[in-house]
């Protein structure tokens, strides 16, 4: 596999963002009953706040991380890898990302959030590292969230 090259987001990948956000959420949405909460976001707005990071390789976009400081944590809003490079660490290298990042500016902990009917991100997440501290609704949504400290 080439060099997966990770970097803030700019107004020009907004599209390929829609198109991975689409594509990666949109298997859940007969299991939820509704669309996923990502694919509700607004990510011209979050491009502007310099929250969202890309992954690519030379030639194609690979997935997406959302993640922004809130008091002594980083929040991990969203992890997204398109369909086609599922499976190849990408979504690894992504919060690996994330944790660098939050180490670098000092902060305790990691968090984030999934919902209860992507079983698969929650073995996941518990794989990585992180342990779960509450499940609640919000939003709509039944949440399980998630912390790894630093």
């Amino acid at each position: 596999m080439s060099i997966i090259d990770i970097q803030l987001a700019e107004k020009k990948h907004e599209q390929a963002i829609f198109e991975c956000i689409s594509m990666a959420y949109s298997m859940y949405i007969e299991r939820m009953g509704k669309k996923p909460a990502p694919m509700l976001s607004d990510y011209s707005k979050l491009i502007e706040k310099n929250v969202v990071y890309i992954a690519t390789n030379s030639e194609e976009f690979m997935g997406l991380i959302v993640f922004f400081p809130k008091r002594n944590c980083l929040l991990i809003e969203n992890v997204a890898v398109h369909p086609d490079f599922q499976g190849r660490g990408i979504g690894r290298k992504l919060i690996e990302f994330a944790l660098n990042f939050a180490k670098k500016a000092s902060l305790q902990e990691v968090h984030l959030y999934t919902n209860e009917l992507m079983t698969e991100n929650i073995r996941y997440y518990l794989g990585f590292g992180f342990v779960e501290v509450e499940r609640q609704l919000e939003d709509g949504y039944r949440r399980v969230y998630f912390v790894k400290p630093l």
